[in-house]
């Protein structure tokens, strides 16, 4: 549905055009300081605006209605919304009649008996990834965990090859030393320009590392770390694929290239409980569901974005024959661009739930 989690659980609400999106967050620490500012940062990770991304700017300012008093969470659930501000619905009439492929027009109509909202999206929009950033930026607060993700592929373009490709004159005052400074957009926009040119969009690549990860978090099966970490990701629209630490690579290798043997670091004494870790990383900070004290790593695979410029067959319900559709609107080019923070969020979220349930 539009809950997850158990102790640390986030509900969200509200559809692409509609008056509001939000998040109820429950299970929050309580103590912990609190206030609009501290969700800036994240909120223009994922903002709009940079070539490749939608044309609409939102304001995304949020307003905190609920669970905080005297600049500090009480415990309480958190209720965070943000107003949509710059909507243009009528892009979206069409759709009612012609659905798009890739997207879920179809599958709403079906699943709600087209009550649905078809609007930007209604509530199947990625802007509903904005109140789920939001609760990243709060479980963030909560761990003693540090979690960071960056896009490393745009339309089959490694970061590395995309900056070796760069003009100089598109690269930082300090040259390539600078790379850092570079945004995605400016980093791959001749992948970019060429997707826009045809109309069309490209998909892209996001790597999660998280560190200082206790042993022990996770259930084996059904409450594996990386089950409920996948079950998060794939919530995020556009997901097609997650892989941890050698992921599909270790179909291809043997046992002794895969395998982590373990190692002794410090001084501390060598029992199985305190510095003994994994000396490299093929499992991804997980072994049998159970974070081993290694950094979790995995990467996301994000599919080119649906909607595109360029012609494509669909079928159109109110003429009940097959029909060419070119989609009007504003949309991105590439989804990935804005997606690692969410990526981080929903990471977040999960190790929140977790380290609560302890």
């Amino acid at each position: 549905m539009n809950t997850f989690g158990r102790k640390f659980r986030v509900s969200i609400f509200g559809e692409s055009h509609g008056e509001a999106i939000g998040v109820v967050v429950d299970g929050v620490q309580p103590g912990i300081s609190l206030s609009e500012e501290d969700f800036r940062a994240d909120i223009l990770r994922r903002k709009s605006g940079p070539k490749g991304t939608t044309p609409r700017i939102e304001t995304d300012e949020p307003e905190i209605l609920s669970g905080l008093y005297g600049g500090f969470t009480t415990g309480a659930p958190l209720t965070i919304i943000f107003r949509n501000r710059n909507t243009r619905s009528g892009d979206y009439k069409l759709f009612n009649d012609i659905p798009r492929p890739g997207h879920a027009d179809y599958t709403a109509s079906i699943k709600w008996l087209d009550f649905n909202d078809p609007r930007g999206g209604g509530h199947f929009s990625g802007r509903l990834t904005l109140p789920i950033v939001a609760a990243g930026v709060v479980a963030k607060k909560m761990l003693g965990m540090t979690v960071a993700a960056e896009l490393t592929e745009v339309g089959g373009v490694s970061r590395s090859e995309a900056l070796k490709n760069l003009p100089e004159e598109a690269l930082p005052d300090g040259g390539i030393e600078e790379k850092d400074e570079l945004s995605p957009s400016e980093i791959w926009r001749d992948v970019l320009d060429a997707a826009i040119a045809d109309k069309d969009s490209v998909g892209g690549i996001v790597e999660c590392r998280v560190g200082d990860v206790p042993a022990g978090l996770g259930e084996p099966f059904f409450d594996s770390v990386e089950s409920l970490i996948s079950h998060a990701i794939f919530a995020i629209p556009g997901v097609r694929g997650i892989e941890f630490g050698d992921g599909f690579k270790a179909a291809r290798m043997r046992g002794s290239q895969h395998n982590d043997p373990f190692d002794h670091a410090g001084n501390g004494p060598l029992t199985i409980h305190a510095n003994v870790h994994p000396s490299k990383n093929g499992a991804g900070g997980i072994n049998g569901g159970i974070t081993n004290g290694n950094p979790i790593v995995f990467r996301v695979a994000f599919k080119p974005t649906s909607s595109i410029g360029k012609a494509q067959r669909t079928f159109n319900f109110a003429t009940g024959r097959i029909d060419t559709l070119e989609i009007p609107g504003r949309h991105d080019a590439c989804i990935a661009l804005r997606t690692p923070v969410i990526v981080e969020a929903m990471t977040a979220i999960v190790l929140a739930d977790l380290t609560r349930m302890l």
